[in-house]
């Protein structure tokens, strides 16, 4: 109240002394110059008045001024103008205010403005496709994935929806084209699957979603390929079986050799030769059941990969030495770090399958080539003039327990890929239009 009373004392003073000084300067000129000059002293007094209210309220007029430039400032969303003080206590309490709502508004600004930096980020790198369209299926906003899938990752933003999808999968382009949501299929060609050359059936899932801004509805529309997530999920289920099955057939080989063992002990002085080759045909099928339990444990308990820098030279000449091939191409010159170890696991199974298609060892290649597009990284080729594989079997021979081999576990290829994808990477095989199957392992730079 004290603020209040300081800044209208000082204008009523204003008006009191406008008022005095008017009337003084009428008495003076009543009784020293006479009626005649008494309107020229009004005018002059007037005057004198105007000029005096002016300079009482010049600091009044200057900080309204300042807070009207302050507050057009906001109405723009500009948020960097400060108040100074002005000498009055009054005016000073309303530039700090301002000061504060204007410090507020600028820290809240750059939060938005960080959030809405990290969304980008997030959406630019999320796998799944994102696209933002107005009510003339126009593109207002898409994801780099969007951006790959429609347009070989340049950007789409303004162009038509249907203009995009032109060249996509039939069951792709209707599922854009309706306004359901859901699960859908795709029967395509696929180049990056284990079954290259033949059909394979993609999973899809749709949503949808319609907001307004602006007075302008936007239309948002989800797609995810769920195809590798649910390979992910069939593994880890053909991971825990493995488990069960082997943790229940250690418990039941574990007693029957100990059994073999007591059985010669407590036999060998009866000289039964049958005796003998029942204990060594048991010890044996246990020890085989033993070994089997263990190459499906080593696909289920595989560990994560202990990376570092691969050296290529010393790799290609300890497969060599195991498995004969012929090298194609130069070294890889892009640093990758892996772990050479399970590397080393993965191309030797792929090499000795090559050198069991029936293909001639002279016939067997390796090459290497460096990939920048869609990402850095390395891609390996082994391929071999066997006899190659059918489609049926293309399609399975990813999967635990699948083998077409007499003593195959079915182990060997599913360990390959799960080492490769455990690397950010993946697995294709194909047959050769010459004969014989190519197998192309791309192991990312990171």
């Amino acid at each position: 109240m004290r603020k209040t009373l300081q800044l209208r004392s000082k204008l009523v003073l204003g008006n009191l002394l406008s008022v005095a000084l008017s009337g003084l300067c009428g008495w003076t000129v009543w009784f020293s110059l006479g009626e005649q000059q008494l309107w020229l002293a009004i005018v002059v007094a007037a005057g004198v008045c105007f000029l005096l209210s002016m300079w009482l309220t010049q600091t009044l007029h200057d900080s309204l001024k300042a807070l009207e430039v302050g507050l057009l400032n906001f109405k723009d969303n500009e948020f960097s103008v400060s108040l100074h003080g002005y000498g009055e206590p009054q005016l000073d309490s309303i530039a700090e205010l301002y000061n504060q709502a204007s410090a507020k508004l600028r820290s809240e600004r750059q939060f938005i403005y960080q959030r809405e930096l990290m969304l980008d980020k997030v959406i630019q790198n999320s796998p799944n496709i994102m696209l933002l369209v107005d009510d003339n299926q126009r593109i207002i906003y898409a994801n780099d994935a969007a951006r790959h899938l429609f347009n070989q990752g340049v950007r789409i933003e303004g162009m038509l929806l249907g203009d995009l999808i032109a060249e996509l999968p039939n069951a792709l382009k209707e599922a854009l084209n309706s306004k359901h949501e859901g699960l859908f299929s795709i029967d395509a060609t696929n180049q990056s699957s284990a079954t290259t050359g033949a059909e394979e059936l993609e999973s899809w899932h749709i949503s949808r979603g319609s907001f307004s801004q602006n007075n302008q509805q936007h239309h948002l529309i989800l797609l995810k390929q769920l195809t590798k997530e649910l390979n992910r999920q069939e593994v880890a289920v053909w991971k825990k079986v493995i488990r069960i099955i082997s943790h229940e057939l250690n418990n039941s080989v574990a007693p029957i050799a100990s059994m073999v063992n007591s059985g010669r002990l407590l036999t060998k002085d009866v000289g039964n030769d049958k005796l003998g080759l029942i204990f060594d045909t048991i010890e044996n099928r246990t020890a085989h059941l033993s070994q089997f339990i263990s190459h499906y444990a080593q696909f289920a308990k595989l560990p994560l990969p202990r990376k570092a820098p691969v050296d290529w030279a010393q790799l290609v000449q300890q497969l060599a030495q195991q498995y004969p091939f012929k090298l194609i191409s130069e070294l890889p010159q892009v640093p990758l770090e892996l772990d050479s170890v399970q590397l080393e696991q993965v191309l030797i199974n792929l090499l000795k399958n090559a050198h069991e298609s029936g293909s001639e060892k002279e016939l067997v290649t390796l090459a290497m080539q460096d990939v920048t597009h869609p990402v850095s990284g390395i891609v390996i080729i082994i391929e071999d003039s066997g006899s190659g594989m059918s489609s049926e079997v293309l399609s399975q021979a990813l999967l635990p327990f699948y083998s077409t081999k007499q003593s195959g576990t079915g182990i060997g290829l599913p360990l390959c890929r799960e080492i490769v994808e455990a690397h950010g990477g993946h697995i294709t095989m194909q047959n050769r239009t010459k004969g014989g199957l190519s197998v192309k392992l791309w192991l990312p730079k990171e």
